[in-house]
């Protein structure tokens, strides 16, 4: 599946209450009868505090035509829809976001470990959005991404799913990818993550180190942004896909 993830941050004068007050009960009803969505899931952080962003929205599609229909290409930072109930979305994020300082990606999702049956509502999940390291290509990040890091980011101890977003368009994306990893506690994730007001890993078991030591091999530690939140699925119609 393809797949829209939008990094949020409330407009001036808003709380952060007050944000996903309107968040969950305003937008959340639009944006999940958006035209294509089959799935549609919100993330709030865990510590408001220190987070770097507001909160997460991820809309999931069939296809990527049917995803530029509703949302725009990656060449825009903004949904771009003609009508309904993609406008009607666009035309509210005003209302609670910074436009200006929400980035977002679209990739396609790729499943590299599953153990929830699909219902993520309540699992934590700690959001890496990746860029590369300087002087290795976008293709040589994704082969060492997918052929050496995720075979140890998988046997993180108390990971119950990861999954990886690749971006369709990497010459327009504004990261080379996201790695999201879930938990079923708050404890759990701390354990084999470290704590949410860390930008890094800070693990002790020997499962945790070695993932951790082997970003350096293709990450540009210092521009990746991560969110450690706790996920509700708001819609799903894809029979657990």
């Amino acid at each position: 599946m393809y797949k829209h993830v939008a990094l949020l941050v409330r407009k001036a004068g808003m709380s952060h209450d007050e944000f996903v007050t309107y968040w969950q009960d305003n937008h959340t009803p639009i944006a999940r009868d958006i035209e294509g969505v089959v799935r549609y899931q919100t993330v709030v952080p865990v510590d408001p505090e220190v987070s770097e962003f507001d909160g997460l929205a991820e809309l999931y599609f069939d296809d990527l035509g049917a995803l530029h229909d509703a949302l725009g290409s990656e060449g825009s930072r903004d949904y771009d829809p003609a009508k309904g109930t993609a406008k009607a979305a666009r035309d509210d994020v005003d209302n609670f976001l910074d436009v200006e300082r929400r980035p977002r990606i679209i990739g396609e999702e790729v499943v590299e470990k599953d153990e929830t049956g699909g219902d993520t509502t309540g699992l934590y999940k700690h959001s890496a959005f990746l860029v590369r390291k300087d002087g290795m290509s976008h293709d040589e990040f994704l082969d060492h991404w997918a052929n050496t890091h995720v075979l140890l980011a998988r046997e993180i101890p108390g990971v119950v799913r990861y999954a990886r977003v690749v971006p369709t368009d990497p010459e327009r994306a504004e990261f080379d990818g996201v790695a999201e990893l879930y938990f079923e506690s708050l404890d759990a994730l701390r354990a084999g993550l470290g704590h949410e007001s860390s930008r890094d890993y800070d693990p002790d078991h020997p499962k945790a180190k070695a993932p951790r030591e082997d970003v350096d091999n293709f990450l540009s530690i210092g521009d990746r942004p991560r969110f450690v939140g706790r996920e509700t699925v708001q819609k799903d119609v894809t029979g657990g896909r």
